[in-house]
């Protein structure tokens, strides 16, 4: 929960001054844990406390001597694109033992450590508790025992613990992500995507198999992200009689005209008596009652492989600053508090209380209580298997309502990755739902010219994974034809409307709403879905397509600084896009590790730049090889690229060179990133029951009609829930000038990019995590966590 306005405290108000803080990684590797581990030393150096690094995690703990060393600035330059974790991970049997907790509490006391920072799954978290609990005993023992002596009993009383959940896996409970989840989906999309087009040429069946013992979050994910026909998964076994119908469906989707099935298997999947479904069971069974060409891939290992993507390093960096004020705000009293992700805010839980109910899940998996451990999964496990049942499995016609409603759907504004599986969504959920769908092309120039026709079920399939806008998007806003727009909507019965897209498409709702007075056809609901790699529409937090613009921003910054290696030293100056919007330029400078993000909210002049040139210039006099500065298209009309590139290569003469780089459209191009599919096929199908409903109270005398405020409406995120609100309400918190909100969340996220590039700057922890309880912590049930 954040603090009144007038509590605010400011970070430098915090010290750290005499405290000891280790970090270590536990359990199983995952990407992102390196962004963590650099995050936590850095925020601790910046507070001013001693940090220690922890090699091969508890192993390293009990063994001391070399595995417990120093940690310093430079010893985690470059590590933030690196996966695994470059300080290593272990089991540890001997420190399930109390004498290895024995030998671990010595090293620790020895070096004046009573802070950890533990980076690991629920086994890991649950050992560090146990070990917390148990402090002050095993300290009792070594005084005894002539280790240390009887004062340090009292100076080092208690042991203080934060963690961090790391895993691939998704499977604890109390956070919407763990830091390595969305990495690991990228890993399997990227597959997915490249067995569809070899499963097309050949008419194949495909059985995938990937990570998750105990957890389907991974398979479920994946399915919706990709469209896949069949997907299984531990928390929920399929009925008995459930390989018929899988079969029928395969058959079903090939006798519509596609030429590849896709099935989705996790290796913990089992059936409802607890037998393994294998991926060579459903090889062998597609193959016998088919006949179907059918290939087994199991993902294994690469999975835990390659670079975090830019979800997980922002994830990762977010909850390792996090843990260091968890660390700096604790008490003897405090209970050990596991950092975790509410929708797009930070929160403390109680460690044990999510440790138990996590625990709950598999109990309830072993007692066949299955409905029950999909709840206790959490709300966006729920709902993402809920969506895809509705999106995956089409109804036969005489079980389908009819609503003799017709709703279109329309992109407008610049395009964006994510957008197809935002209409795919909407198409289906809305046939779901009786309606009849129409597709609007070339946005609402489209529209006036009626270029509008029905769109089915099929026509869809295999959108899920498309770039770009596969309907046609334009800028064209509807003022200026509003007589035509609403001559086609009388002619196809058009009543209600769905409008995908930026900051052109909430200025069309809004004009829209402004001429129901003068035309009736408009009276109809109306929703808008935020979808731009610019992250500017007002009411939301997030935009469908700016999470796969800031992983080609990752991307592309990853092998520019890599491309300096083993040269002098350099920096290098991007150009990101984003309008005014600086959210590209100060996120995708967070998770590439930026020294500086120049961006129009945030006016500099010409003594911030001399003093990042000083800043980088003695950073270079160290062991810093390379630099990395971004700039937004429109920070500044006079200080451009050209003379930032240019006064970077003046003063940085004899201690650096500079390059500069344009990103230019690659930012809005390419395949959309697992967030995005996930995130515009979740709101779309929100937002297409929100219309069914509005039809529904609006439907008077045998037609629609719709004038109220909360009729025209945009689905946004806010914080910790999907929110929808009246595109009229939204006005006021707007500057149509520069086309951005008024006030705009990820500003807060900016002193963090300083802090860990070793700038002095203040940071305002009033919105820091508070400790909450794990069951408080569940939205509401109107609510739906957005976080995949």
């Amino acid at each position: 929960m954040a603090q009144p306005d007038s509590k605010k405290i400011f970070f430098e108000n915090l010290s750290g001054a005499g405290k000891a803080i280790a970090v270590l990684t536990s359990g199983g590797d995952a990407q992102g844990m390196n962004a963590a581990v650099r995050a936590v030393v850095r925020m601790g150096l910046y507070v001013g406390a001693k940090v220690y690094f922890i090699h091969e995690g508890y192993q390293g703990m009990v063994d001391g001597g070399e595995n417990i060393r120093d940690a310093t600035w430079e010893s985690v330059s470059s590590m933030l694109q690196v996966g695994g974790t470059v300080i290593g991970s272990a089991r540890c049997k001997e420190f399930r033992t109390h004498e290895g907790r024995l030998k671990a509490a010595h090293n620790l006391v020895q070096r004046g450590i009573t802070n950890l920072c533990v980076i690991g799954g629920d086994g890991s978290l649950t050992g560090a508790n146990l070990f917390r609990e148990e402090w002050s005993g095993l300290l009792g023992e070594l005084v005894d025992q002539g280790l240390i002596e009887a004062d340090a009993v009292q100076k080092y009383s208690a042991l203080h613990i934060v963690g961090m959940v790391g895993s691939i896996d998704n499977d604890f409970c109390g956070t919407d992500m763990t830091i390595g989840t969305d990495s690991a989906l990228h890993r399997i999309i990227e597959v997915v995507d490249a067995i569809m087009t070899t499963a097309q040429s050949h008419q194949r069946t495909f059985v995938l198999e990937v990570m998750g013992r105990h957890c389907g979050y991974l398979a479920l994910v994946s399915a919706l992200a990709c469209g896949a026909d069949w997907v299984l998964i531990p928390e929920m076994p399929p009925e008995d009689g459930w390989e018929d119908k899988m079969c029928q469906k395969l058959s079903a989707t090939r006798s519509r005209g596609s030429r590849l099935n896709i099935i989705i298997v996790a290796e913990g999947a089992i059936d409802r008596h607890g037998k393994p479904i294998t991926s060579n069971y459903l090889k062998d069974l597609v193959v016998k009652n088919l006949g179907f060409d059918t290939r087994v891939t199991i993902l294994g290992h690469v999975q835990r492989g390659g670079t975090p993507s830019a979800f997980d390093r922002i994830l990762a960096s977010r909850m390792g600053v996090e843990a260091v004020l968890a660390l700096l705000e604790t008490t003897a009293n405090t209970p050990a508090c596991v950092v975790s992700l509410c929708g797009n805010q930070s929160v403390r839980l109680p460690l044990m209380e999510c440790v138990q109910m996590t625990q709950e899940v598999q109990k309830a998996m072993d007692e066949k209580r299955f409905e029950e451990a999909v709840k206790l999964r959490g709300r966006s496990f729920e709902n993402n298997l809920k969506t895809y049942k509705l999106l995956a499995h089409r109804k036969p016609e005489s079980e389908l309502p009819t609503s003799n409603f017709n709703i279109a759907i329309l992109n407008v504004g610049a395009p964006s990755a994510g957008m197809n599986a935002a209409v795919r969504s909407a198409v289906r959920v809305g046939i779901s739902e009786g309606h009849k769908m129409f597709a609007v092309s070339d946005g609402f120039e489209g529209f006036y010219k009626g270029q509008i026709k029905e769109i089915k079920w099929a026509d869809v399939g295999g959108w899920t994974g498309q770039g770009g806008s596969l309907l046609g998007t334009k800028r064209t806003l509807p003022a200026k034809h509003v007589d035509k727009i609403a001559e086609q909507m009388r002619k196809h019965n058009i009543n209600a409307l769905l409008v995908i897209g930026g900051f052109e498409a909430f200025e069309s709702l809004l004009q829209l709403y402004e001429a129901r007075a003068t035309y009736e056809e408009l009276c109809i609901p109306m929703c808008m879905l935020p979808a731009t790699i610019s992250n500017n529409v007002p009411g939301t937090d997030l935009s469908i397509g700016a999470d796969t613009a800031l992983n080609a921003i990752v991307e592309t910054c990853d092998r520019i600084k890599q491309s300096a290696s083993g040269t002098k030293r350099r920096v290098f100056i991007i150009e990101t896009m984003g309008g005014y919007c600086g959210y590209l330029a100060s996120v995708g400078g967070l998770a590439a590790g930026a020294d500086a993000a120049y961006i129009f909210e945030e006016p500099f002049d010409i003594r911030d730049l001399q003093a990042n040139v000083e800043h980088l210039t003695e950073k270079m006099k160290t062991s810093i090889q390379r630099g990395l500065v971004l700039r937004n298209e429109n920070s500044n009309e006079n200080y451009t690229t050209d003379f930032i590139y240019q006064l970077y290569s003046e003063e940085g003469k004899g201690v650096f060179d500079s390059r500069k780089n344009v990103l230019g459209h690659m930012q809005q191009g390419g395949a959309p990133s697992p967030f995005d599919r996930n995130f515009g096929t979740k709101i779309s199908a929100k937002a297409m029951q929100w219309v069914t409903k509005k039809l529904t109270e609006t439907f008077r005398q045998g037609r629609v009609f719709a004038n109220t405020e909360d009729s025209c409406c945009l689905l946004g995120m806010r914080r910790r829930a999907l929110v929808f609100q009246p595109v009229v309400q939204l006005k006021e918190q707007t500057d149509f000038v520069h086309r951005i909100p008024m006030e705009q969340w990820w500003l807060k996220l900016r002193p963090l990019m300083k802090i860990l590039a070793k700038y002095k700057t203040s940071y305002d922890v009033s919105d820091s995590g508070q400790l909450e309880h794990v069951i408080r912590n569940r939205p509401k049930e109107s609510d739906v966590s957005v976080a995949m």
